[in-house]
């Protein structure tokens, strides 16, 4: 991908909206009432969703506008799928939508060749766990993939890894003037306690201990999947006051858990 652009696609980047919840949830009931201007107008609002998705895929060789209007497509259809009775945050639902574009996208597109049908049980798979993500608001296993699909884990597994491009361990995310962030330092480790927590029955009454911006920052790195960076760049702070921030509310969440 080309270096980062302040205009991508026609649209600055610098000047995006930013919707405040209040806005978000009047907007989405003139959507659900047919008001098409409403809808123009939320897509707008969460074009940062997209711009943040796609910087994910700066070390790839595609076009950044092209990503960009790939992303676009996602969030148009997380805004037309989305379901208000459900207790998510648009944001939540949105982002993996935008990503499962992208990477079909980067998949059709790939050099490396990948058999027809090793392609549709990947994509069966990518379909199953969206609709899995959805219902049951937490991401499903592969066992519980392969159950939707008819399909054993081993076959699944091998189609998945066969459409991935290759990423190494070592490869920059971002530096913010010190150390840079590797892949490997976003990998989780599924024996770490923090990770563990999240499906912890006590943890919305340890996340309600929190002041509000650390909950929201909490709420974004943990359940939204999104870097610090991104993070920093949402709320308005340095990437240090965000990591400072998550190991308070860690902190605080530890104690309370334990």
């Amino acid at each position: 991908m080309s270096g980062y652009k302040v205009e991508i696609c026609g649209v600055n980047t610098a000047r995006l909206p930013l919707l405040t919840n209040e806005e978000k949830e009047a907007l989405f009931e003139r959507i659900l009432a047919g008001d098409k201007e409403a809808r123009e107008e939320y897509i707008k609002g969460n074009l940062r969703l997209v711009l943040s998705v796609i910087q994910r895929f700066s070390a790839s060789s595609e076009n950044v506008d092209d990503l960009f209007q790939i992303g676009c497509i996602g969030l148009i259809k997380a805004i037309d799928n989305f379901d208000v009775t459900q207790n998510v945050r648009f944001s939540t639902y949105a982002v993996p939508m935008i990503l499962g574009e992208v990477r079909r996208y980067l998949r059709d597109n790939n050099s490396i060749r990948v058999s027809r049908s090793l392609r549709d049980t990947a994509y069966k798979a990518i379909y199953a766990r969206e609709t899995l993500m959805k219902k049951n608001l937490k991401e499903p296993t592969i066992m519980e993939i392969a159950d939707e699909v008819g399909i054993s884990k081993e076959e699944i597994t091998y189609a998945l890894d066969a459409i991935q491009s290759p990423v190494s361990l070592y490869e920059p995310v971002y530096t913010d003037g010190g150390d840079p962030l590797y892949v490997m330092d976003q990998i989780s480790d599924k024996k770490n306690l923090e990770s563990n927590w999240v499906e912890n029955i006590s943890l919305n009454e340890a996340m309600k201990r929190l002041p509000e911006r650390e909950r929201h920052i909490i709420d974004m790195r943990f359940f939204e999947g999104k870097t610090q960076t991104e993070v920093a760049e949402e709320i308005h702070i340095s990437q240090a006051q965000v990591s400072r921030l998550e190991k308070n509310a860690l902190k605080t969440m530890r104690a309370y858990l334990s």
